[in-house]
């Protein structure tokens, strides 16, 4: 994919996501969140599908996301009965900084729409997409992805932020629901989930920590072996 090419598939994840969500909320009133949903799915897997067309060979690429988002998606179901403490975030990390920005973006927004079958589609569900797909995609970034490989208070601090995005991001959502949407009301939203967002540091922090060894030396002894990080390029 020519540099050009990148920078496009980069702003249609970045840029592109975001407006639909915005459009989904003023154009439908987040009455159509379902529809907005499969859209932001289907512009998340837009990049995956272009650089995999006509390459048998990358369906094993494929095969490992699905694998990942469906890691994830058990994840949060089974910790579901413990408040915010989830490994969602830590999966979607470990995905971006092993396999890359766009699969770390496409697991993040699956992992959401997925698990949310269990836990309740809403008019959160799009956020919740582009969150940990920004999540994913921010951890896929080369020199972010390469120092949290080598150095594990690189990867811990990647956590503490994530904890902090996924805040601050929701919170917004949380603010666009009200008629007066204000940034005194956003600030004061942000201070209350202070304590959430706490758990969210922690659990990210855990997780990763627990779950770097196993996922990372798996999809390392992939890419070894059938060079998957090569076939994404």
């Amino acid at each position: 994919m020519t540099k050009n090419k990148k920078i496009a598939m980069n702003l249609l994840l970045v840029v592109g996501v975001p407006l639909l969500i915005l459009l989904g909320i003023y154009l439908f009133n987040d009455r159509k969140y379902n529809i907005i949903s499969i859209l932001v799915a289907i512009v998340a897997c837009i990049p995956g599908f272009y650089k995999y067309e006509k390459r048998d060979s990358n369906m094993l690429l494929i095969v490992v996301i699905a694998v990942l988002s469906a890691i994830s998606i058990i994840g949060r179901v089974a910790f579901g009965l413990i408040p915010f403490f989830k490994p969602v975030s830590a999966v979607v990390i470990l995905s971006g900084i092993y396999l890359g920005k766009e699969e770390g973006f496409l697991i993040g927004a699956l992992s959401a729409i997925g698990s949310n079958i269990f836990f309740g589609q809403g008019p959160w569900t799009p956020f919740q997409m582009f969150t940990w797909g920004m999540i994913g995609f921010i951890s896929g970034l080369p020199w972010i992805s390469k120092k949290c490989k080598e150095n594990k208070f690189y990867l811990s601090l990647l956590g503490a932020f994530s904890g902090i995005i996924f805040t601050m991001i929701m919170d917004l959502w949380s603010t666009l629901n009200f008629q007066d949407v204000s940034l005194e009301r956003y600030g004061l939203l942000l201070i209350k989930a202070a304590p959430i967002t706490l758990i969210y540091i922690v659990s990210n922090i855990i997780f990763l920590l627990v779950l770097q060894e196993p996922i990372g030396k798996m999809l390392e002894r992939i890419d070894q072996k059938y060079g998957i990080k090569e076939m994404g390029k």
